[in-house]
């Protein structure tokens, strides 16, 4: 199973992230042929304020991102891990992944569910529950015969949601995401080895990278793939970019043979 991510640097014009994703897609398809596409959070609009956030949230399957992942899934023949948009349903409004299979359908739907409302050093504050409504559901979906779970951003310290993905059958684990700076330097690796050891999953993390909202907040980008021993094996570099990797499905079943450690668990 082969893979890419896409690494980009979104920002407050929705259509050019829309053009910058499709044209990244088309250029993975043409060097890559890859079995799964990966986007990162917020790959459609990564803007400021609550209101432009909703304003720029979309009805599924009406929205411009909907249609174009799905287009895109269908023309390449290719699964498409949507990395996350802004979902509206009612009132709510969800961040929100989107998977679509190679015929353009819709395989799965994932609301993130830890939100991340945090004051780090500098006197920032982020507060995602002001704008967004938290998902309660543990997701999974298949390529092929591979089992892939779906997580987001903030949710990457939270290992029993990772050990309920595994528990479910999970081979592969996806998390986009629009990590900060501040805290990127210091726990995106190490979160993301830790979460591929402890679930013995290839973990797939892709971020998105650089400064955002007139250079007010920075992400730490640093996308990569972890294989279920927790050693890298592929990243990108900081810049707007993208990285593949043949996922080597044997070596699952013998990482969990040599250390069993779903056999070994003891509480609940």
């Amino acid at each position: 199973m082969k893979v890419s991510l896409i690494q980009m640097n979104s920002q407050n014009n929705k259509a050019e992230n829309l053009k910058t994703a499709a044209a990244m897609i088309e250029k993975a398809v043409s060097e890559e042929t890859p079995d799964l596409i990966v986007l990162p959070e917020y790959y459609a609009y990564l803007g400021e304020g609550r209101d432009n956030v909703h304003g720029n949230g979309e009805f599924f399957p009406d929205g411009e991102s909907y249609k174009l992942m799905s287009s895109l899934a269908a023309k390449h023949r290719v699964t498409i891990h949507a990395g996350s948009v802004v979902e509206r349903e009612g009132n709510n409004h969800y961040n929100t992944t989107l998977v679509f299979g190679p015929d353009g359908k819709e395989l799965a739907r994932y609301r993130k569910i830890h939100l991340f409302d945090v004051d780090v050093p500098g006197g920032i504050s982020y507060r995602e529950s002001d704008t967004i409504n938290r998902g309660q559901d543990v997701v999974t979906y298949k390529v092929g015969d591979v089992t892939v779970g779906c997580a987001i951003c903030y949710d990457i310290r939270f290992p029993e949601l990772f050990r309920k993905l595994r528990d479910a059958g999970a081979d592969v684990i996806v998390l986009p995401a629009a990590f900060t700076l501040m805290t990127g330097k210091d726990h995106w690796e190490t979160l993301a080895r830790a979460r591929a050891i402890e679930t013995q999953t290839y973990f797939l993390a892709v971020g998105q990278v650089l400064s955002h909202a007139d250079s007010k907040k920075w992400c730490w980008g640093h996308s990569m793939v972890i294989d279920p021993w927790g050693h890298m094996v592929a990243q990108c570099s900081d810049k707007v970019a993208s990285t593949s990797a043949r996922l080597d499905l044997d070596y699952i079943q013998h990482v969990r043979r040599n250390v069993p450690v779903a056999q070994h668990h003891v509480l609940a």
